[in-house]
């Protein structure tokens, strides 16, 4: 490793979170390439780390063209694999773009055998999991945000920054030994801005839509509406994209109500799969069951004042355990986007640390 620090190939850099997990870890960089295609994104990190060499899409990435890289890390992307999607594996084109991954990291090792690498992908079902293995040589670890966060985000990771070995009649296997993070004990209310915009508010209208809609599964008996919550739950995953909202949670107090459902795939809307809207990965987990048709990106949040809003950006940062000093230059549109294509910071810390 260069005295300097380190030189980081990012794939599917999306806002850099990996080159802030690497900044609050305490690690030196030297030099970071991002493959990233998204203008806003782009714009994010370049606003955050101006010496950013940005490679453009991963297609066109060639590790001849680039300095010694030590350590290589993305999340390619993951529609096509999550348990929340349709769940066209390797038939859908966004998850093929794995392969650019393994093809990037295969010329890598070319030169330098020992470079270290970091993949996160979401949970998926156990076929296309061993062929990532298989591809990569070890097996993953499984980490839930949780730990580190309010927000219930499982999530699988690919790394030989620390390793083991396990030996059988058969073979051996080498797994991923990051252990696992100590909980922290982080709840909703602790990531709650005070003062709230009142441009964060819906309507009485759409408070109606809420009612009439927890009515309506009351009587169809589904297991999905408004419930009451307990206050030390935590938020389900952050979304991209679509027209419906994640989650409703609560403020605590007097009279605390949430949107909660029992994910299901076999029974929830005749057995198909709408989850690619709401982007709940942990099949044991809570999904958000209010369909209603306004856009939006955020959880929205019904306080014990009965007010309805949805979460700011600065709550889903703090959902994301982005820092304070990251600083934003784009709409809240595209910060909820960022913010639900992105890593959470201290699972990645807690890698990279290890």
């Amino acid at each position: 490793m260069n005295e300097k620090g380190i030189t980081v190939l990012s794939l599917f850099d999306g806002m850099s979170c990996g080159r802030i997990a690497l900044r609050e870890a305490g690690i030196k960089v030297n030099k970071y390439f991002a493959s990233e295609i998204d203008k806003h994104a782009i714009k994010q990190t370049q606003h955050n780390f101006p010496d950013t060499v940005q490679l453009g899409s991963v297609t066109g990435v060639r590790a001849a063209d680039l300095p010694h890289i030590d350590l290589l890390i993305g999340g390619s992307p993951c529609q096509g694999f999550s348990f929340a999607g349709k769940q066209l594996n390797f038939n859908d084109p966004r998850s093929v773009l794995f392969f650019e991954y393994v093809r990037i990291l295969r010329e890598i090792q070319e030169y330098n055998p020992g470079v270290l690498f970091l993949l996160e992908n979401v949970r998926m079902r156990r076929e296309c999991e061993q062929v990532i293995t298989e591809q990569l040589g070890l097996e993953p670890v499984v980490i839930n945000s949780a730990l580190v966060s309010a927000q219930n985000r499982v999530r699988l990771y690919w790394t030989n920054i620390r390793t083991r070995e396990e030996a059988n009649l058969f073979d051996t296997k080498v797994f991923t030994d990051i252990p696992q993070p100590e909980d922290r004990g982080i709840f909703i209310r602790d990531i709650l801005e005070d003062d709230v915009p009142e441009s964060f508010q819906y309507s009485e209208a759409r408070k109606r839509k809420l009612l009439g809609h927890r009515k309506r599964q009351q009587e169809k008996g589904n297991n999905f509406g408004f419930h009451p919550r307990r206050p030390d739950e935590k938020s389900n995953t952050l979304r991209v994209g679509g027209r419906w909202h994640d989650d409703s949670v609560i403020i605590p107090g007097p009279r605390c109500v949430a949107v909660r459902g029992r994910f299901n795939p076999d029974t929830e809307s005749n057995g198909r799969q709408p989850y690619q809207q709401n982007r709940v990965y942990s099949v044991d987990g809570i999904s958000p069951a209010l369909c209603s048709a306004h856009a939006g990106h955020a959880p929205t949040i019904l306080t014990a004042d009965e007010v309805l809003r949805c979460f700011t950006p600065t709550e889903c940062a703090r959902l994301q355990t982005i820092p304070d000093w990251y600083e934003w230059k784009c709409s809240k549109t595209q910060i909820y986007q960022m913010l639900g294509n992105g890593w959470t910071v201290e699972v990645i810390k807690h890698i990279f640390s290890s």
